[in-house]
């Protein structure tokens, strides 16, 4: 990137102060003494993302479920299709197992673009607004379609869907699923479906903090797309359309939006299902 070769290691060193000052935020608070201080950056950001990680799939996940299922019972889902405690119970466990590995991978992309190898870019400011909106789109463009392909893939090829995606779709009717089921993945798994995030940081100029706002930003949409209520919100990809992928196997691979299902022929309506009922 133009400002990398222009500044070197003074424009790089941005990212490493604003990742130190995260761990520092961090860690401070949630773990004693200072011993952590003594380890790698790459070990720090990592544990610090960890934490918060299992921060906003608990505080998500909770809050959610207790709306859903406890505050407006009965409101937006009927009393036959609430989870049971001992199914949430065990989404937790393989979502809490997997959290480890799972944040392995916004580590490596800080390092990465600490590193310089990405296209990052500090602020905003550096490429004005109309191209970071363009970049922006362009980004979530190309996330839309590799979640698409690597989730569609997932399921295509038999093994990695025996060994790995099938740890997901244990979960597969509305009395099963619910917002602790959005990261309740193999860790391999929830890689795979992430890792087009840290690609497109190859591709496409991307602002750093919007980057690491978006991958964490996936565990609360991807609680929001198990938990059953159809949202009925043109383009999104809501749980309306997921929850037929859970119980179909073969529509509605999408992400975000509906688009790339509709592109390539995988879409199902949700009206489709109450007409076949």
């Amino acid at each position: 990137m133009a400002a990398v070769a222009a500044h070197g290691g003074d424009y790089l060193r941005r990212f490493v102060a604003e990742t130190e000052w995260y761990n520092e935020l961090v860690l401070s608070a949630v773990a004693p003494g200072n011993w952590w201080r003594g380890l790698p950056h790459p070990v720090q950001s990592w544990m610090r993302n960890m934490v918060g990680g299992y921060l906003l799939y608990y505080l998500s996940g909770f809050l959610w479920c207790f709306v859903i299922y406890y505050w407006k019972r009965n409101a937006y889902i009927p009393k036959d299709s609430v989870p049971t405690n001992e199914a949430m119970r065990k989404q937790i466990i393989v979502a809490s197992k997997a959290m480890p590995l799972y944040c392995a991978l916004p580590a490596l992309s800080e390092y990465m673009i600490e590193s310089g190898w990405t296209r990052c870019f500090f602020n905003i400011s550096e490429v004005g607004v109309p191209m970071y909106l363009i970049n922006l789109a362009l980004y979530l463009i190309f996330v839309e379609f590799g979640i698409y392909w690597m989730h569609r893939e997932l399921h295509d090829i038999k093994p990695l869907y025996k060994y790995l995606h099938a740890t997901h779709h244990i979960y597969n009717k509305e009395n099963t699923l619910s917002p602790f089921a959005g990261l309740a993945f193999h860790p391999v798994d929830g890689i795979l479906q992430a890792i087009p995030h840290v690609f497109a940081l190859f591709i496409f100029p991307t602002h750093f903090r919007t980057h690491i706002a978006l991958i964490f930003l996936e565990a609360v949409w991807t609680a929001n797309i198990h938990d059953c209520i159809h949202g009925k919100v043109w383009p999104v990809m809501g749980a309306g359309y997921h929850t037929i992928h859970h119980t179909t196997y073969r529509h509605n691979y999408g992400h975000y939006t509906i688009w790339m299902d509709w592109m390539f022929g995988t879409l199902r309506e949700p009206v489709d299902i109450l007409k076949n009922e």
